[in-house]
């Protein structure tokens, strides 16, 4: 029985059936000093009750310079149990904060006849573009991006992209998919990038950067979600994560000292509850020496590396603190 691979039908993370994203961007020039150039992202694994119903998730750190919240709980129980929000650096407390209220107002038993929660926040720095220290991002932001997700979404300069650059040209986010068809059963994994690193020297598809970029910057990080619908446990989820940074690779990045290269991955497939009576849980899984869970390698490399360069192409010349301009990369 043959494989064939295919992009999704929106070609992004979305195409994984349940996946949902939502922005808030912020864009204000506060003076002739100061802007506030940035935002919130949510990425929703499911339609349903996140904590009542978890999804196998797991996590893998290229490069640790991060401040993300809430990943070690992932590694170690195996599950997501919250939306996966994105914010700049100086935002992390703020999304964390706007997370879980949104969260307790869904579920009251949380820290009182139950479990506390775990949040996933993740970050990039976008200090050139913004005002970081202002903290503009309220915990109503993220509520707000968490309530307003759908399938369709927007890429490049919004929510936490707003401010980011990518290969010395304007970043943000972008996604992309591949959807493996093998006989009868069908499984797609989508690749969700919010870019902020990379050197202009670096990048393979040089002829795209305009001649002016801006002067050398700290190095940056960023942040990669992959979602799939194929029935896979953390462990091999882990696995389909680690093949992420190859497709990052293949942009061009030399995963620089500072850069905080993070991937995070999720499967659809089944939901975990939170309480069950029976002491035992049945799985269907994929076996990791089949030719599918090669493909879905493949699918997931091939997809991170786009997702780049949709970050890249959706994006647009943006003006931000102290008046600097970041440049779109060069598109016909």
């Amino acid at each position: 029985m043959g494989i064939m691979m295919h992009k999704g039908k929106r070609n992004s993370i979305t195409d994984v059936p349940g996946v949902t994203v939502g922005h808030v961007t912020l864009d204000e020039k506060i003076n002739e000093e100061e802007s506030v150039c940035t935002g919130v992202t949510a990425i929703l694994p499911h339609g349903g009750n996140w904590f009542e119903q978890k999804t196998p998730a797991a996590s893998f750190v290229l490069n640790g310079f991060g401040k993300t919240a809430g990943l070690i709980q992932v590694d170690e129980l195996g599950v997501l149990e919250s939306p996966i929000m994105l914010t700049n650096t100086f935002s992390v407390a703020a999304v964390l904060q706007g997370t879980m209220d949104y969260m307790l107002a869904e579920n009251p038993a949380i820290g009182d006849s139950t479990s506390s929660l775990n949040l996933l926040v993740g970050e990039c720095n976008d200090s050139y573009l913004n005002s970081m220290r202002r903290m503009a991002v309220e915990p109503l932001h993220a509520a707000e991006a968490i309530r307003t997700a759908s399938a369709d979404f927007a890429q490049g300069a919004v929510g936490a992209g707003k401010g980011m650059i990518c290969y010395g040209v304007k970043g943000g986010i972008g996604s992309s998919s591949r959807t493996v068809d093998y006989g009868d059963e069908q499984f797609t994994a989508g690749a969700f990038v919010l870019t902020n690193f990379g050197r202009k020297e670096e990048i393979a598809i040089a002829n795209w950067l305009p001649e002016n970029t801006p002067e050398q910057r700290p190095d940056g990080s960023v942040i990669i979600v992959i979602a799939t619908d194929a029935p896979l446990d953390s462990r091999q989820l882990k696995r389909l994560a680690k093949r992420a940074a190859i497709g990052l690779g293949r942009t061009g990045t030399h995963v620089h000292n500072g850069s905080g290269d993070i991937i995070i991955a999720f499967s659809t497939a089944y939901t975990i509850p939170h309480q069950q009576q029976s002491p035992f849980t049945d799985l269907r899984l994929l076996r990791d020496d089949h030719e599918v869970m090669a493909s879905l390698f493949q699918g997931v490399i091939e997809s991170t590396e786009e997702a780049v360069y949709q970050s890249l192409f959706h994006a647009e010349t943006t003006v931000g603190r102290m008046g600097r301009v970041v440049e779109k990369g060069l598109f016909e």
